[in-house]
């Protein structure tokens, strides 16, 4: 089984934010790979499917906010008793530029909340999960956490249908091809304005 989840906020508020680009990749995974769902369960918005060269996944989007993802992450792989290594995390990244992206294995959480909670709640030596980096930059000025929660300027939105559309390609490799091929394709690839 592998297990896709995207951080974010749940609530019309959050959706067009940077800080939840990970819920909308999931989206987009979503429809492309035609999932059913979603259905509310574990504190989450949960889609399944079955994906030919991957077999079944789930694709998950928690709503307990944030800085409280890792509840739910820990109950969903506890109860389907999933490797950490079948554990994809798609988050939004301030030390990426805008629209990259970067598969990670393991490591700290950089200040990001959302994997500081999946950490703590996965527990220590858990924490080798994978994880889909997702370029948001930073801001020249102001507070980041206010940053992370704005829409994305019109120039960066031209470019993320683009972003999407790479991300989809990149979480089919991941789950057919595995990691290191992915890591090897992927972590080359940027978005750039015409």
């Amino acid at each position: 089984m592998k297990i896709i989840v995207g951080l974010g906020n749940p609530g019309t508020k959050y959706e067009t934010t940077r800080h939840n680009v990970g819920f909308m990749l999931v989206d987009h995974l979503a429809d492309e790979w035609r999932a059913q769902g979603p259905v509310k369960k574990f504190n989450a918005e949960v889609f399944t499917g079955d994906l030919p060269g991957a077999g079944p996944f789930l694709l998950v989007k928690p709503q307990t906010f944030m800085n409280l993802s890792g509840q739910t992450v820990a109950v969903i792989v506890n109860f389907y008793k999933t490797e950490v290594t079948d554990l994809l995390v798609i988050h939004d990244d301030l030390d990426l530029p805008p629209m990259s992206m970067r598969f990670k294995v393991g490591g700290g959480p950089g200040g990001h909340n959302g994997l500081k909670s999946i950490d703590v709640s996965l527990g220590s030596g858990n924490n080798g999960y994978h994880r889909l980096r997702l370029g948001i930059g930073k801001p020249d000025r102001g507070d980041p956490a206010d940053y992370v929660l704005k829409p994305f300027s019109g120039a960066e939105a031209k470019l993320l249908g683009e972003v999407m559309e790479i991300g989809i390609q990149a979480a089919k490799s991941w789950a057919c091809e595995g990691i290191s091929k992915t890591m090897n394709e992927y972590n080359k690839r940027e978005v750039k304005e015409e």
